[in-house]
């Protein structure tokens, strides 16, 4: 598959996209012995991209997984109360993976799981800011909790703030985050005295869940690791 030369560089682990384009206007990226232009786009398993002569290799040794996960499953390794977790539904990967973050056992949709560390301590560490996308369905009183929603929440000690809060129809919501506190779409929701009904995250960052079968896996594309590095 095809992709923006910047993207492939960093997924690569070559440098940061914006530093791609510094090395694409320098010079010093060819594909097929021909200079690289800005926009350029190539396939690594067709074509050859050099970086100052150097032939680009898709880093190996980490996996790096995206599960459509169900409800009824807890995103820890293993549970002490034996109910059952993400890792099983991703056990012929045939990599010991983890989840990158939390996604609590009611909810289900987009997890990220990797045995990539430096890649998790950037998307769980709060000063990254990465937004986390949910579809919510609630019952209540939506047109009253909208503004709440919109506002800085209180909630047991915790300030809880939305990137963005939008109606999409009678009774369903979409919330953007970046904080990712604890149970935090549901906690706001109970704030502004909406039941939750049904919750799935649909986007981490620039990746999306699309149409992902529930109970699903499938590994992330190299513009899909690439936006997530960045």
């Amino acid at each position: 598959m095809e992709e923006r030369l910047q993207k492939l560089l960093s997924a690569a682990g070559v440098c940061s996209r914006r530093r791609a384009e510094a090395y694409i206007l320098a010079g010093r990226v060819t594909v097929n012995g021909q200079r690289a232009g800005l926009g350029d786009k190539a396939d690594p398993a067709q074509d050859r991209v050099e970086v100052d002569g150097v032939p680009l290799v898709t880093p190996a040794g980490h996996t790096y997984i995206m599960l459509n996960k169900p409800r009824g499953y807890v995103t820890t390794l293993s549970d002490e109360k034996g109910r059952k977790t993400a890792v099983q539904l991703v056990a012929n990967c045939h990599a010991r993976v983890w989840p990158v973050g939390r996604l609590d056992m009611d909810s289900e949709g987009l997890l990220l799981l990797t045995d990539d560390g430096n890649l998790t301590h950037r998307l769980t560490h709060p000063s990254h800011e990465i937004e986390k996308e949910y579809w919510v369905w609630v019952q209540g009183d939506v047109d009253r909790a909208l503004p709440i929603l919109s506002a800085p929440v209180r909630d047991s000690g915790d300030t809880l703030t939305a990137d963005r809060v939008e109606r999409t129809g009678t009774n369903t919501l979409t919330i953007a985050i970046h904080q990712g506190k604890n149970r935090q779409v549901r906690r706001m929701c109970a704030a502004a005295g909406l039941k939750v009904e049904r919750l799935q995250r649909v986007r981490e960052g620039e990746v999306r869940l699309g149409s992902l079968k529930l109970g699903k896996w499938r590994t992330l594309t190299a513009a899909e690791l690439a936006s997530l590095q960045d």
